[in-house]
């Protein structure tokens, strides 16, 4: 198998998440630019790979051609022709990676040759600063070594985790959609504190670093967020004064019922 120095990498669809990838792993100094090749319909989202210094070119099937490891990155409405036109060019040798949302792999394996490598990921948008989460499914006929691979790419664009293709839904529900939640919290921390005199400015940085040094705390002590959330409450305290009007706004099972809802909505698209 290549070394990442040597690996050919392509992306069929050059959007905002195909970059997002194309960069964690140029930034990561495995891939070399000169190795990703990235094709789309129009010049307008080539520029930013042209800019890394990876090739560019119109025709899909020329990615396949120069490529072993390829992302599908295309939009989910297009994403089945996209697949038809490239299937002649597919070999035993590439590995396959799906980023369109609602495509399972059974309609990978179907539309693409016999045997053919297949994964389903879903990165969320966070890995555009190389702090994302991403979920990945692996097709059929995927081996050890092709997940060993796909994830020494994926990883230095944030966590990466492995899951049966049931946990892409779920995922999508809790850290596609999830990163939204986290904004809305973050922007309402905010507000509470220019509500209480704090200038906006301020108030957004500190809520933004609250939420990271607290997501930070969960990963590296691995402690339960209770175990952590009770630790910052002293009797008669601020924050258990503050817990409690979370809890009378129902804070807990709102988010628990944003997650269901974001997970059901992703099945529903996908039996589209």
């Amino acid at each position: 198998m290549e070394t990442l120095r040597e690996l050919r990498v392509g992306f069929v669809g050059a959007g905002r998440m195909a970059g997002a990838l194309a960069q964690g792993m140029l930034l990561a100094g495995g891939v070399q630019p000169v190795n990703i090749f990235a094709s789309a319909p129009s010049n307008n989202n080539l520029d930013k790979f042209q800019g890394f210094g990876c090739r560019t070119t119109h025709c899909n099937t020329e990615v396949l051609k120069n490529c072993t490891v390829v992302f599908l990155a295309t939009k989910p409405n297009i994403v089945l022709a996209v697949l038809r036109e490239i299937a002649p060019a597919v070999t035993p040798g590439h590995i396959l990676v799906s980023v369109a949302a609602g495509i399972t792999l059974q309609t990978l394996e179907e539309l693409l040759p016999a045997r053919a490598k297949v994964f389903r990921v879903l990165p969320n948008l966070p890995c555009v600063v190389q702090s994302g989460a991403i979920m990945l499914a692996r097709g059929t006929y995927v081996g050890d070594p092709d997940v060993a691979l796909l994830k020494s790419l994926l990883s230095p664009c944030g966590l990466c985790e492995e899951g049966p293709e049931s946990h892409i839904d779920i995922h999508t529900g809790l850290s596609g959609s999830g990163v939204a939640y986290a904004y809305m919290f973050a922007e309402a921390l905010a507000e509470g504190a220019v509500k209480m005199g704090m200038p906006w400015a301020m108030a957004n940085r500190i809520a933004a670093q609250t939420l990271l040094g607290a997501a930070k705390m969960i990963l590296e002590t691995g402690e339960h967020p209770a175990a952590l959330r009770n630790a910052v409450c002293t009797p008669g305290g601020t924050t258990i004064h503050a817990l409690h009007e979370l809890e009378k706004g129902a804070l807990r099972s709102t988010v628990m019922n944003a997650v269901e809802a974001g997970t059901n909505r992703a099945r529903e698209l996908g039996r589209r």
